[in-house]
């Protein structure tokens, strides 16, 4: 079909029908037409922005000519509808809609490149292009609660994709494990076990067979890797600069057998890195190594920077600097359909606290309003020599968040592993409902046993 065709055909199903019209037209720009069908377009859209209505052959040859434009042989062929699928016709405008808005991107870029633009910089260059490239029609205007309840029962009843724990307790306040397109989020103070963490899950997820993402701000690739080779090779840390070279390729062939996934470390300076960095990692990965991963984490929020907001200086201040980055690194688990896990320290205050809470966050409490899952990895003495770390729920978007709001879980330090203690071992949890601790809960509960 022609340039000109298509440009008819589109602007014919316009004046015919009202359901296309309705779905297109707030995706359709006056620039992707040409000629003549600019004009004839731009007066449809005036006409229908002012009457809600589509306009007669009759009503807009008036506005025509008021304006002192002639009514030409495309005027006419425009109201000689003819029958056309409309799946076709939908799709298809799409197609031109994405052809134009890319060619008339390249034609503005050209023009940037060779100084002739008046107002935009070559740095407008990638912005243009990729505006362009993410043309796209979402027709869905929101859930009808009645019209689509099937569709919210198919959603009730759906088996998630979640990755899972290898650690019971976290399964159940997770339903299972985690979500695609979630950012979850460790709060700990500075030695208590962020990096140990997120290693053991990046571990566990590998024996898996997961493809996994690992981006360190903080440690080189090298110590990352390090911590899960003592965790998958079930060895202290220190003990692994004595393996030779062949008990160390033997340990590596064992794990390899077991069709594990990918891991890709990649280190990046302190502070200099935000999400549009980790796309273009990401981008990168896929059409070089063919690598696409199935979890992503980010070891830590705090030390990214942010694609948005240019440094601390000024009026930047550091609550909404962190909540910016949080923000981002949220969009990019929705944008690549993955769980995105990250860590953050907590205050001065919270760091000799045995109860850490949501207020002990350190820079930004704008971070756990975007994180989906927030959980505080506390230690303390009593705990250490038990080897053990205490977690506590602060924020739980996948289940109740008083449902084992405090567990202890096991810490082998020197393998870099967590692992389920004894039932005896968690004296910390208490699951009683929030209204049951109430006074009115209370006296509900003593009343509850008489009998009418």
């Amino acid at each position: 079909m022609s340039e000109a065709n298509i440009q008819l055909t589109i602007l014919r199903n316009l004046l015919s029908s009202d359901e296309y019209l309705r779905k297109v037209i707030p995706f359709i720009k006056k620039e992707y037409f040409e000629g003549e069908y600019k004009g004839l377009f731009q007066e449809v859209v005036s006409f229908v922005n002012k009457y809600n209505k589509i306009p007669t052959q009759e009503a807009l040859a008036i506005e025509y000519t008021d304006k002192g434009k002639e009514v030409s042989e495309a005027f006419d062929l425009m109201f000689r509808s003819e029958p056309v699928n409309d799946d076709w016709l939908l799709d298809r405008t799409e197609k031109w809609c994405q052809d134009r808005a890319i060619y008339l991107a390249v034609m503005d870029s050209i023009t940037i490149i060779d100084g002739k633009h008046q107002s935009l910089t070559k740095n407008a260059v990638p912005e243009i292009l990729s505006e362009a490239l993410g043309v796209s029609f979402d027709t869905n205007v929101g859930h009808d609660y009645i019209d689509n309840s099937d569709d919210r029962f198919e959603f009730y009843h759906r088996k998630e994709d979640r990755l899972p724990f290898d650690l019971e307790n976290f399964n159940e306040i997770t339903k299972g494990g985690i979500p695609n397109k979630t950012l979850n989020i460790a709060l700990a103070g500075t030695g208590v076990g962020k990096s140990l963490f997120m290693c053991h899950v990046a571990a566990s997820a590998l024996m898996q067979g997961k493809n996994v993402l690992y981006i360190t701000l903080e440690m080189s690739e090298e110590r990352i890797a390090e911590r899960i080779d003592a965790n998958l090779f079930n060895l202290p840390i220190d003990q692994l600069e004595k393996l030779d070279k062949k008990m160390f390729d033997d340990r590596i062939e064992k794990i390899a057998r077991k069709n594990i996934g990918k891991l890709i470390i990649k280190e990046y300076p302190t502070g200099a890195a935000h999400a549009s960095h980790f796309r273009a990692l990401l981008n990168e990965l896929k059409l070089k190594k063919q690598f696409v991963p199935d979890v992503i984490f980010i070891d830590y929020l705090n030390i990214c920077a942010s694609s948005r907001m240019k440094g601390l200086g000024g009026a930047i201040n550091s609550y909404s600097y962190v909540k910016a980055i949080a923000e981002e690194l949220r969009g990019l688990a929705v944008e690549f359909d993955v769980p995105l896990f990250s860590a953050t320290q907590t205050t001065r205050s919270g760091f000799s606290n045995t109860d850490v809470g949501l207020e002990d966050t350190s820079e930004s409490f704008g971070l756990p309003a975007t994180a989906d899952f927030m959980f505080a990895l506390i230690s303390s003495e009593e705990l250490q020599r038990l080897g053990q770390m205490m977690v506590k729920q602060l924020k739980n978007r996948y289940n109740d968040p008083t449902f084992k709001k405090r567990f202890v879980i096991g810490v082998d330090r020197s393998k870099m592993r967590l692992y389920d203690v004894e039932d005896s071992a968690q004296t910390l949890s208490d699951d009683t409902p929030v209204f049951d601790n109430t006074p009115t809960g209370v006296k509900t509960r003593d009343f509850s046993d008489i009998k009418v």
